[in-house]
Formats: C-alpha cells, sequence, structure tokens
C-alpha cells in the first residue's frame, strides 16, 4: 500500500499535550523555539521516569530542527517514542505536533533526541532495574 497520500502521523506515545499562549512568544508572535524545548524535555522526563521507574536528568539533547513556527492558541502534542534502554540511560525521540490553524490537518513541528540518566536520591547515576 501507498502511503504518500495518507495524513501524516505521529511516532511514539502521547506524553504531554498542552496550549501555546501568547506569554510564550518570541518578537515574532510565534512561539519561541525555547519554550517548546521545555515542553519536549518535560515530555521526555515523564517517559524517561515511567522507564526508569524513578528520577531522571537530562543529558543531552541531540540533532533538533525546528520544520515551521507553531501560532498562539495551538495545542501542542508531545510524542514520546523510546529507542534504546542502557544500564543507567534512556535515548527518547520525541516530536512535537500541532494541527494547522487553517484546516485542522496535524503538521509536525520538530523533533530531537533526548537522553536522560536514571539518578538516586543524591543526584548520583544509578541502574535501571528490570529495563
Amino acid at each position: 500500500m501507498n502511503d504518500i497520500d495518507s495524513t501524516p502521523v505521529p511516532h511514539g506515545e502521547l506524553a504531554l499535550q498542552t496550549v501555546a499562549m501568547p506569554a510564550d512568544t518570541n518578537p515574532s508572535g510565534d512561539i519561541f523555539g525555547g519554550w517548546l524545548m521545555s515542553q519536549m524535555d518535560i515530555a521526555g522526563m515523564v517517559t524517561a521516569g515511567d522507564v526508569a521507574g524513578g528520577r531522571v536528568a537530562t543529558v543531552a539533547i541531540n540533532g533538533m530542527v525546528f520544520l515551521t513556527p507553531v501560532h498562539v492558541g495551538a495545542v501542542v502534542s508531545c510524542y514520546c517514542d523510546v529507542l534504546e534502554i542502557g544500564r543507567s540511560s534512556i535515548r527518547i525521540v520525541v516530536e512535537v505536533w500541532i494541527n494547522s490553524k487553517h484546516d485542522g490537518e496535524p503538521i509536525k513541528v520538530t523533533e530531537g533526541e533526548f537522553v536522560f540518566v536514571a539518578i538516586d536520591e543524591n543526584g548520583r547515576t544509578r541502574a535501571i532495574e528490570n529495563p
């Protein structure tokens, strides 16, 4: 079956959904990229925390590319797909999607690879049990 004409869909599980507000804009009136990155980090942390069974910390963000601006009022949805679980680390792709203001079609805004490490109550790296 040919998927060329099909509607694009996110990969992974919905981990966070929020509304882009006026306070989150850059000087051009679009949503600030740093705000989007923070939402992605929160979504990744939720997913990594579930995998690790506790506290995690972000240690790296790789390969982010912003594809389209986000308008005020957009419902921002972050989807997480776990790529790899190591001894103490979790590698996750986080995708951000919105619906078009004009026709409601899903639009991919950005994606990035986030790496989290499981940490203990003292902030030291710990092993992930039963990954």
